[in-house]
């Protein structure tokens, strides 16, 4: 099949979530002997990248514009190209651009992610948006995608839209190398790890503040960054704490060394579906902390240690600093185990299989 992904910054992934999924998947489904192009708002040295084509369209560099902006001219693109057999979109506020595709002859799939309307970097009138691309994602293509089962009950329960379900993917088991830690500082199983993009939804300066009361030798790693975000990530970075280490974003063989070398990981974030990061770090064997919402409770379930506030989580870093090594390696072989079953990319990467083989009547 030929297939097109829009709706996301691009690969190489260099920025979230939606770009390692767009990576993963779409290489994945070009070694099963698919030919498959990912819309891209950086151009690469390249036309093609682990064998997946790159069609790089420059973006309209702006907060609330800029991903809307990309996916309409990606549409407009992809419908002057209509010899593909299926096209995903990513994110719910592309849905209205699915349409064009559709008109094209292609039929379409829209990720809506979570309930993105929840972010506190939205305005009123992004907002507005988000909640009007919820109705427009139940019937502008052809089928809809969670990634949650709590987002697809929410689809269902609000909509009555039933959609498919397809989870987020995480590669298995640590890696040896740990080239990176030295660089940063820190060294194996002596740090606590944090990675987001640094937006208040995402409670990175929570974190920061419940680990500044907690006594220990242990440094604290808050990875990440965020465009449009710089008076926040000023207040994150805040701190005269030699415990804490801020290198901004970190991506490929270094961060997955990060994720696969720490004492613990450590997830706050309270928007979205199914988090890339927390699923990643419990398929590299971490022992988790989770701040408790339905959708990272589902991810976690037994496998992870929740907290509610700021409060809960300095008495939950305290807990597992006292706990045996015993204890801590049941959590992460349990996390672990957890992700060999349920998130596997390559189980991912069948479902997408099915869904476009659905999409396109082979």
């Amino acid at each position: 099949m030929r297939i097109a992904l829009l709706g996301t910054r691009g690969i190489p992934a260099s920025y979230g979530g939606f770009e390692t999924f767009a990576e993963e998947l779409s290489t994945r489904l070009v070694a099963r002997g698919h030919h498959v192009t990912v819309y891209c708002r950086q151009p690469h040295s390249q036309p093609s990248y682990r064998g997946v084509s790159l069609q790089y369209l420059p973006p309209l560099r702006h907060k609330y514009l800029e991903t809307i902006a990309h996916t309409f001219l990606s549409a407009l693109h992809l419908a002057r190209h209509p010899d593909f057999d299926a096209a995903l979109f990513c994110n719910g506020a592309n849905a209205i651009f699915t349409p064009i595709a559709r008109l094209a002859g292609i039929p379409t799939a829209l990720n809506v992610d979570g309930l993105e309307r929840k972010r506190k970097k939205w305005n009123a009138l992004a907002r507005a948006w988000y909640w009007i691309s919820e109705s427009l994602s139940t019937f502008c293509p052809n089928e809809i995608v969670t990634d949650a089962a709590q987002i697809r009950r929410y689809y269902r329960d609000r909509y009555g839209a039933d959609s498919t379900f397809i989870p987020y993917g995480a590669p298995l088991g640590k890696l040896d190398s740990s080239a990176v830690l030295p660089q940063l500082g820190l060294a194996r199983d002596r740090y606590f790890l944090y990675v987001t993009r640094f937006e208040p939804e995402n409670n990175p300066l929570m974190v920061r503040r419940a680990f500044e009361r907690v006594e220990t030798e242990l440094k604290l790693a808050l990875i990440g960054d965020a465009p449009y975000a710089a008076e926040y990530i000023r207040q994150v970075r805040d701190t005269s704490d030699p415990r804490i280490v801020l290198p901004g974003a970190i991506y490929g063989d270094a961060y997955h060394e990060l994720q696969s070398h720490s004492f613990a990981y450590i997830h706050a974030t309270e928007v979205g579906g199914t988090h890339p990061a927390l699923i990643e770090a419990m398929g590299r064997g971490a022992l988790v902390l989770y701040l408790h919402t339905l959708e990272n409770h589902e991810v976690a379930g037994g496998a992870g240690i929740p907290f509610h506030d700021e409060d809960e989580l300095t008495a939950r870093l305290r807990e597992v600093l006292l706990m045996t090594e015993e204890q801590r390696a049941r959590y992460r072989n349990a996390a672990f185990q957890r992700v060999r079953q349920h998130y596997s990319w390559d189980a991912v990467t069948d479902a997408y299989e099915r869904l476009f083989h659905k999409l396109s009547g082979s």
